[in-house]
């Protein structure tokens, strides 16, 4: 009866009745048309035993974001991160964004519903995702009673440790040293598996393309929560205490960028990762198109920094070069308060985050 009626027919939370995912396989096989259905859910089912078909062939997986600066109309969307990753970019004057928009933009977050509000409303949509995951959605995700305070605490350390490779280790260690507070390395990837199951966490994924070079990568994921809304509500991180405290603002902002880039490259097929080496070179940003050219990108709250982050970018292209391995094809800095879009005399892209869309 629930597949009967008009379609698309989009029916909600379909993992809290496993069998509805088969039934939906076979009404597709039967009516043998393309779009019938959307299921959407919150989580993702940990038992598959009770289902009979994958859906291969019959059901694609598309993992739905918060919105990024240009659905919420936040960017002016003059540069075109595809025509970016292809090295076009038209030089235009982008207007001036200070730092108190920049931080409310972080604290806002992406959702839908926060859109539009005071900042201090929208604070209010993190802070009840937050306690409706820890009240209501972890114990139901599997039928297990989990220790909600301890749970909290992971989470403020992830906060924490927003945009770094921190360790499940140094996460441990995180909350012992600054909660005073002990939780096992066991929990520890109990918890992070239940949070990523919930769409809680959308880490970023090491660079993994052989480069051809003896060049050795780490293999650390990038720790992000899925919307930068979400660790400052963990943190009471206010706009007025972002800019009181640059250093964790810088890597809020980050969390924002990131978030964007990887909104605006799966629009057009590519991926998003990070670089990492074993001699402490890092690139914020690495975007894989499918035909395996790669671009590089620095993440900088100030304009003072755009020189440094395309030096580094640089170094870390020619190294590869010498090394005998396959270079980014676009080197760019991605800025808050830069007030233009253009290319700088050593051919690194400069772009504010503020004009930046798909």
């Amino acid at each position: 009866i629930v597949l009967e009626g008009e379609t698309p027919r989009l029916i909600d939370e379909w993992q809290e009745v496993d069998a509805i995912w088969d039934a939906v396989r076979y009404a597709v096989d039967q009516r043998g048309k393309k779009g019938q259905f959307i299921l959407t859910g919150s989580s993702t089912p940990k038992k598959k035993e009770n289902r009979v078909h994958s859906g291969a062939g019959r059901i694609g997986r598309l993992r739905m974001r918060t919105m990024s600066l240009y659905e919420s109309g936040d960017s002016d969307g003059k540069v075109s991160l595809e025509d970016l990753c292809n090295g076009n970019i038209t030089t235009a004057l982008t207007g001036e964004v200070d730092l108190r928009t920049l931080a409310n933009y972080i604290v806002r977050g992406g959702f839908p519903g926060a859109i539009g509000l005071p900042v201090e409303n929208a604070q209010l949509i993190s802070e009840s995702y937050i306690k409706t995951i820890l009240t209501d959605d972890v114990q139901r995700i599997d039928g297990k009673k989990y220790d909600t305070d301890k749970m909290k605490l992971l989470l403020r350390s992830l906060a924490r440790n927003e945009s770094t490779t921190a360790t499940k280790k140094k996460l441990a260690s995180d909350i012992r040293d600054i909660d005073d507070e002990s939780i096992d390395y066991d929990s520890v990837c109990t918890y992070l598996d239940v949070f990523e199951r919930l769409f809680l966490l959308d880490n970023q994924k090491p660079f993994s393309s052989n480069i051809r070079s003896s060049v050795r990568i780490k293999q650390s994921e990038k720790r992000h929560f899925c919307d930068p809304s979400l660790p400052c509500a963990l943190l009471n991180a206010t706009p007025d205490r972002l800019i009181n405290d640059l250093e964790t603002f810088g890597f809020l902002f980050e969390s924002l960028c990131e978030r964007d880039l990887r909104i605006y490259a799966e629009a057009f097929g590519a991926q998003l990762f990070h670089y990492q080496d074993y001699t402490n070179k890092e690139i914020d940003a690495v975007i894989e198109l499918k035909d395996g050219r790669w671009c590089a990108f620095e993440i900088k709250l100030g304009a003072n920094q755009i020189d440094k982050a395309a030096k580094n970018l640089i170094e870390i292209r020619n190294k590869i070069i010498e090394e005998g391995g396959k270079a980014p094809s676009v080197l760019c800095v991605i800025c808050g308060l830069s007030n233009a879009a253009y290319i700088r005399p050593d051919g690194v892209f400069v772009v504010p985050i503020t004009s930046l869309k798909n």
